[in-house]
């Protein structure tokens, strides 16, 4: 039984740097659809910054059709305001993927760094070494909040987990694939 055709867009959110990746994978083969930043330095405004961040999501949501968005879990500081904001960032970031009904999956920065490089205290550098040599990037971008949103979308596709939010989404066939999803056809 060969695995599904599926797009994965990864979110490693942020509120200066939101870094985003997308991939294409085809049974256990995974290919690089796109890999950036939002950058949201210039918002003074902490909620213009979330405004941003929805319709940054909504647009990358829009543009690569994932059939499943990995997200990077807020990890635990000590100082609580810093949660808070980057909480919020990561539930604007889930409401614009199910806005559009995109199943969402949240893995912890240890989880995913475990996944690409085997050590879950890896640092950014290492996640990007390894991620560039998984995908053959030749070109990694200066901001490692791209490749951490690549990594989260890699991640998920290495666990081969299909979202609870997914679960009867499953087509049958071509007809009932046409039928949920006609923005996908040409």
């Amino acid at each position: 039984m060969s695995l599904p055709e599926r797009v994965i867009l990864g979110i490693d959110p942020g509120t200066n740097l939101m870094g985003y990746g997308a991939v294409l994978c085809q049974g256990k083969k995974i290919e690089l659809l796109a890999l950036g930043v939002v950058d949201l330095k210039k918002f003074g405004d902490h909620y213009l910054k979330l405004g941003h961040i929805f319709e940054r999501t909504l647009g990358l949501v829009e543009s690569f059709k994932p059939d499943e968005m990995a997200i990077e879990a807020p990890f635990f500081g000590k100082n609580v305001q810093s949660m808070l904001k980057l909480g919020r960032a990561q539930g604007v970031a889930m409401a614009a993927a199910l806005y559009r009904s995109v199943p969402i999956i949240e893995y912890s920065p240890k989880k995913i760094k475990m996944a690409i490089t085997g050590n879950g205290n890896a640092a950014k550098e290492q996640v990007a070494a390894m991620l560039a040599q998984l995908l053959k990037i030749e070109d990694l971008p200066k901001q490692l909040d791209a490749t951490d949103g690549l990594a989260a979308a890699v991640c998920h596709a290495f666990q081969g987990q299909v979202p609870a939010s997914a679960v009867g989404k499953k087509s049958s066939g071509w007809d009932s694939f046409i039928k949920s999803n006609p923005d996908r056809v040409l």
